[in-house]
């Protein structure tokens, strides 16, 4: 599809699955298939009502442009934020799947994923002597190995037998169990089943001691997917099955429902993975041309799982085009470049954002000896319009030393073959070393600031307020570095503490992952404190003794407090036992039991 010129995509007259967020209840039928998706979509490309649905982004990020030149069946995925910025309604299964699943791999309240699967053939028959066709996956799920593992069964059965096919297959989906971390689905579809196992994410809170708390109770877990084979037994027991599950074929085997590839993405940038993880870190805007929609969305989504474990809180697009509803907002030179991850494919794109500070040209992979031939760190001044070259153009300059031994190892496993499975573990851990020994500081100080485990007492003057947590301090966290920084954890060396505070002295701290992370983290800690808080109240023995000298205003105030302790801990929002909640109600009953008929029927309805 030439992206400027007259024609161009439009929607198919059908549409399948889940039509709105407020049909839901309505369209019980498809509930289940809105557990997974939220629509599929067919967009076929036409000359003559081209310019029909110019604004619906939908349709142009679903096909390739004229510089792309993509022929046969081609994947990528686009992010798109939904429509004024609204957010979608936060239903019962979000907040339970939610609530179990590592921040990176939750549902997204405010944008929706797109899974393409675009073939482009030559037919005689089209008026353009080629058939263009995308199917289009959109969910809030970030599982882009699971839905184009789908896609790739589905879609070349579909542009084979059309319609029919994919009503079959949007029936079958929604007979697919909910997503649930922790637990074996076997999901079924054309005959085969996907068998998927995403892992539980550890909720364990702070302590409340002044020692710091280990890194492996202060971190997410990276959630791994299990698929047990008949010769390879699983961890953990499979859930039990159907007995006409029995009777379907093995399972498709993935290894994972979101990690792509990382040695792969990154071939042509190995030497500079150390800057690129920098620049993610710090939240800096960055733009991808890449040959493809593929290449340009798999770049993107490598960029951003570098962070692991730490959430990627900025902004990020796998594909964008000039067709886009923000092209405005992210394009405009009247003020600073936003925090976005754009990935691109029109040239066109290095005029109109030569005021972004990095930009990175990456080409069609070319083998230089046993390595793939890197790119170059160049200056932003050399950027040119239609022929730019390859490379990383920026001003930047690392704060970490380049890594050596690890392009060694990386080489040597290409030089012998190694399996590109095992090359993308050896790179992953090494960045995930980089991320941990960046915030184990950040959570070492973060613990410091809880309160110690004797202060919290139950019969305080306010008996509902659990202590407080004492402030961030970023000079008091700095100052701590010099004897527990990130060179304790890391044998890398560079300026470490340059990546805190790099430019203005504050850099990472105004950055979105910084306050991703601290909102987190102060929200899992005061829940911590609120739980424990309750569970002193409910151990204590002696609330008739403390009822007595006190006001019926105060005896409200405390059975107020106490239910909504109590609703906040039966919705799975304070990690209490179930021995604490039935102390809670019975203390509740206990003092409700001691006012005024009137005052009791306000507080406890019948």
């Amino acid at each position: 599809m030439d992206a400027l010129s007259g024609a161009g995509p439009r929607r198919a007259r059908g549409r399948l699955g889940a039509a709105s967020p407020g049909a839901r209840a309505a369209a019980a039928p498809w509930a289940r298939f809105s557990a997974w998706l939220e629509c599929v979509c067919v967009v076929t490309f036409d000359l003559e009502l081209g310019q029909a649905l110019e604004k619906s982004s939908i349709c142009y990020l679903s096909f390739p442009d004229s510089h792309s030149g993509c022929l046969g069946d081609t994947q990528f995925s686009f992010r798109i934020r939904q429509c004024g910025g609204q957010k979608s309604p936060w239903h019962a299964e979000d907040q339970h799947y939610n609530s179990g699943a590592p921040m990176s791999l939750q549902r997204e309240p405010a944008h929706y994923f797109g899974y393409v699967y675009f073939r482009q053939v030559k037919d005689s028959s089209m008026k353009r002597g080629y058939f263009q066709k995308s199917l289009v996956l959109v969910s809030r799920l970030p599982f882009v190995r699971l839905f184009q593992a789908l896609l790739s069964l589905i879609a070349p059965e579909y542009f084979d037998k059309l319609a029919p096919c994919l009503e079959a297959v949007c029936n079958e989906i929604d007979q697919w169990p909910a997503p649930v971390p922790g637990q074996t689905l076997n999901l079924p579809v054309m005959g085969v089943v996907l068998q998927v196992r995403a892992g539980r994410l550890g909720r364990r809170g702070p302590r409340f001691t002044e020692t710091p708390m280990p890194i492996w109770q202060l971190l997410p877990f990276v959630p791994q997917v299990h698929v047990p084979s008949r010769v390879d037994r699983p961890e953990h027991s499979p859930p039990k099955q159907c007995s006409h599950e029995n009777l379907l074929p093995a399972p498709v085997v993935l290894t994972s429902v979101h990690e792509l590839d990382l040695f792969r993405c990154f071939q042509p940038v190995l030497t500079h993975v150390q800057t690129l993880w920098e620049l993610m870190l710090l939240g800096e805007p960055l733009v991808v041309l890449a040959p493809s929609p593929a290449m340009s969305s798999e770049m993107v989504l490598a960029l951003i799982s570098c962070l692991q474990p730490l959430k990627f809180c900025c902004d990020y697009r796998p594909y964008f085009t000039i067709h886009d509803s923000e092209f405005k907002e992210f394009t405009t030179r009247t003020q600073a470049p936003p925090n976005v991850v754009l990935g691109v494919t029109n040239p066109f794109f290095i005029k109109t954002l030569q005021h972004w500070p990095h930009i990175l040209r990456v080409g069609e992979p070319k083998m230089s000896g046993d390595l793939p031939k890197q790119v170059k760190l160049k200056k932003p001044s050399r950027l040119k319009t239609l022929d730019t070259k390859p490379g990383l153009y920026t001003t930047y300059s690392a704060h970490l030393h380049r890594d050596k031994a690890l392009l060694k190892r990386l080489l040597k496993g290409l030089q012998k073959k190694r399996p590109w499975d095992t090359q993308t573990a050896l790179l992953r851990r090494h960045l995930l070393e980089l991320t941990q020994s960046f915030i184990i500081p950040l959570e070492h100080y973060m613990a410091s600031l809880m309160p110690l485990q004797k202060s919290i007492t139950p019969w305080k003057v306010r008996i509902q307020t659990p202590p407080q947590i004492r402030p961030f301090r970023q000079d008091d966290f700095l100052r701590s570095l010099e004897h527990a920084g990130p060179q304790l954890t890391c044998i890398l060396k560079g300026d470490w503490l340059g990546l805190y505070r790099w430019v203005d002295g504050r850099r990472f701290f105004k950055s979105p992952h910084f306050d991703g992370w601290y909102r987190q983290r102060h929200k899992e800690m005061a829940q911590k404190l609120e739980a424990l808080h309750l569970e002193a109240i409910c151990e204590a023995q002696n609330i008739e003794t403390w009822m007595k000298d006190k006001s019926e205003v105060e005896v409200v105030d405390l059975v107020l407090k106490l239910q909504e302790k109590l609703v906040q801990a039966q919705g799975h929002q304070l990690p209490v036992k179930e021995t604490t909640l039935e102390r809670a109600q019975l203390y509740i009953e206990t003092v409700v039991g001691s006012l005024p008929k009137d005052l009791q029927a306000v507080l406890c309805p019948p």
